[in-house]
């Protein structure tokens, strides 16, 4: 008798929820919420093309400039009551990333979903614990010393590695998958500025790497925690099974090479993000320990490799769409290398763009602006809500809820960037005389180097690494798609491409020079 009334009183308890969860529901913007069910088998249906969906539901608020926010109502499953507020209008991603920093933080469920893999990293902590890495990082991103070291790196990868890769497969007639390409070489850059270790996983054989799969295995399994309950994947922990063995195991391979790398720092200091964190102290005023260490490095190499390669891939896709991108691009690279190298055009080939040359090309650094506005390498941030809150539109967000802020989304609604907001138009982000880059005067319009205290400390570097390798790429040669391949977005916290990026090389003329020659 006892168990039939607790299990009346669960069943009670249920339809209870779930009558106030739809009546709560149907007041809501968003897609449309059936009983029991909320939103979720809309959600289902669009879960390969999530993002377009999120975008195609914002603009359906009602399309007004003081409009574009929406919820999602997922019973049972979302953080809080079961609603997902996601919004893309500039005064409130404003407002949660600046105006009101201090109440939007990481939040605790996501900080938990990442410590095993991040710890309290700079990306996985908030508080003073963020701010001492915040502090000390925003010194060394601002020292010429990093930039030269970074330069070094991507220009022997370039030349001793990519060049060779590439020029195989031309002389070959074979295609290249771009993507991983362009994700070996930037793994290999952030691991030499980062802790002074090359894992050369860019090489003629392509081979595979322990250090480079476990943390990709890692990675994935780490956001897998965000789908699911909290207590589904702690249950798993504790049993060892599924994503959670996985994660275990490799995170075992990667604590190794970081030990490994962090013994070499201490023997052999270097100018290397590590080395120079070796001799920061933390919020006690003390040295950081080397577990703290070997976090604060990881950090770094998740932020550095994925976010660059995958904005290039979208970049190559793009402009073999937009000849007369490609043109305007190969002309402005060639009118810089014609001031600093001279007319004979092969010594435009002989070796990559230094920096100084890449800073100079304003075109291009339209051209990757555009690309990250159109598909920028994180489509969507989430952050907690640690009290009550009023977003500028009006939309009431309850404290330990969780507010998705759609980057994606921002980039195709007419208005926010126009009517030819999904046409890849670099022009609009140059000067009336396109001599100058000019990013929107609005600031919170294009946050995908995100905004706030939190905005992106190595963005310059970032695109001086992009304008080296792409110019490096185009000028040597003319990509076509693989006939067949499609390109696809996969559904993950990055906007990778499904399937890779297919292409096939064809040596370029420049000025009446076959530009691919044996690097």
């Amino acid at each position: 008798m006892e168990t039939l009334l607790i299990l009346y009183s669960i069943v009670a308890a249920t339809l209870v929820y779930l009558l106030w969860f739809h009546h709560l529901a149907r007041k809501l913007t968003g897609p449309k919420v059936w009983p029991v069910v909320g939103s979720l088998p809309l959600l289902f249906l669009n879960r390969r093309r999530f993002h377009d969906w999120i975008a195609g539901n914002l603009r359906s608020t009602g399309g007004a400039a003081t409009y574009q926010t929406c919820t999602i109502a997922i019973p049972f499953l979302a953080r809080r009551q079961g609603f997902y507020t996601v919004t893309c209008h500039p005064r409130n991603l404003e407002h949660i990333l600046r105006t009101r920093f201090d109440n939007y933080p990481k939040g605790p469920e996501w900080q938990t979903a990442f410590h095993d893999l991040l710890g309290q990293g700079i990306f996985n902590s908030d508080g003073e614990t963020w701010l001492i890495q915040r502090k000390t990082a925003a010194l060394e991103f601002t020292t010429r010393t990093l930039r030269q070291a970074l330069a070094r790196w991507v220009s022997r990868t370039i030349k001793t590695r990519l060049w060779l890769i590439l020029e195989k497969a031309s002389s070959e007639h074979t295609s290249v998958d771009l993507q991983d390409l362009l994700l070996r070489l930037t793994f290999d850059n952030i691991c030499g500025l980062t802790f002074g270790k090359d894992p050369e996983t860019l090489s003629l054989k392509l081979p595979e790497n322990p250090f480079s799969i476990a943390f990709d295995s890692a990675t994935e399994a780490t956001l897998q925690r965000l789908l699911y309950p909290g207590i589904l994947w702690r249950l798993k922990k504790i049993l060892g099974i599924g994503a959670e063995i996985r994660l275990r195991k490799s995170l075992e391979v990667v604590d190794k090479y970081m030990t490994e790398a962090l013994t070499e720092r201490k023997e052999r200091p270097s100018d290397d993000l590590l080395s120079r964190f070796m001799n920061k102290r933390d919020v006690d005023g003390n040295l950081f320990p080397s577990s703290v260490l070997k976090r604060i490095a990881l950090n770094f190499v998740l932020a550095g490799r994925d976010t660059s390669s995958v904005a290039m891939s979208w970049f190559f896709w793009l402009v073999m769409n937009h000849p007369r991108v490609e043109e305007k691009i190969i002309n402005e690279i060639s009118s810089v290398l014609r001031e600093t190298r001279g007319e004979d055009r092969r010594t435009w080939i002989e070796e990559p763009l230094v920096f100084d040359e890449a800073d100079r090309l304003v075109y291009l650094k339209a051209a990757l602006a555009e690309t990250l506005r159109l598909y920028p390498s994180v489509p969507e941030d989430f952050k907690y809500v640690i009290y009550d809150d009023v977003l500028p539109d009006g939309t009431h967000v309850p404290a330990g809820s969780t507010v998705t802020y759609s980057i994606y989304s921002v980039g195709r609604m007419k208005t926010i960037w126009g009517e030819d907001c999904l046409e890849f138009k670099p022009e609009r982000w140059l000067s009336t005389g396109g001599d100058r880059f000019e990013p929107p005067k609005d600031g919170y319009k294009f946050v995908s180097f995100n905004g706030g205290p939190r905005t992106c400390l190595g963005k310059d570097l970032a695109y001086l690494q992009m304008k080296s390798v792409v110019s490096a790429v185009l000028l040597r040669y003319r990509l076509t798609l693989v006939p067949g391949h499609r390109v696809e977005q996969k559904m993950s916290l990055t906007l990778f491409m499904k399937h890779g990026l297919k292409v096939y090389l064809h040596p370029r003329e420049v000025g009446g020079t076959i530009a691919a020659v044996s690097a």
